[in-house]
């Protein structure tokens, strides 16, 4: 069986930050591969005038991975009813691609609220979860419950939020993000105030 990596997220936008640690994740906890989950609606994120449609979002994570095999950029959840729920997306994944594992990738912040998420023992039942560090948010690993593996992963501080306001405010943000993704943004406008 392929064993897939789900990394969900808003990816507004993709930075560097996240293609390191997927490409950590494949090559040090045997992923086959890692497909970047880009959500129309996080549940759990109002939405924001600075959120990129979702397509243009799409167009830039795909262009961030673009020389990197083991990355894929997926738009699976644009065809799932809004918002988009982790547990709902990954038994369609399931029933999609039943000769896949699915592995959910996500930050230590979202696992000490993952008791608040929808469906959590069912996820826990029927996936791999690989939490990774965030600065700020401490997670044991010897409290985790099997199944769950706290990564040895570098605590990278790139953050999307601090992107964005880098470029509303007419400011160079190309040490967070892939050469074409920062063109593109400078190219189109994204993110600049009106």
């Amino acid at each position: 069986m392929t064993e897939t990596g789900i990394y969900g997220g808003s990816f507004n936008p993709i930075h560097r930050g996240h293609v390191e640690l997927a490409e950590r994740l494949c090559r040090d906890e045997g992923l086959d591969e890692l497909w970047f989950m880009v959500s129309p609606q996080n549940p759990f994120k109002k939405s924001s005038p600075d959120l990129l449609n979702e397509n243009i979002r799409l167009e830039l994570a795909r262009m961030a991975v673009r020389e990197h095999p083991c990355l894929k950029v997926s738009d699976f959840e644009f065809r799932l009813p809004r918002p988009s729920y982790t547990a709902d997306t990954l038994a369609a994944l399931r029933q999609a691609y039943p000769d896949r594992l699915f592995t959910l990738v996500i930050g230590a912040d979202n696992w000490l609220a993952f008791k608040d998420w929808k469906k959590p023992d069912e996820i826990l039942s029927h996936h791999r979860i690989l939490v990774y560090p965030r600065p700020g948010y401490a997670v044991e690993a010897a409290s985790l419950p099997p199944g769950v593996k706290l990564t040895d992963t570098p605590l990278i501080d790139i953050s999307s939020t601090e992107l964005r306001r880098l470029i509303s405010q007419g400011g160079d943000a190309s040490y967070g993000l892939d050469e074409a993704v920062w063109q593109e943004i400078r190219k189109k406008g994204y993110y600049r105030k009106a």
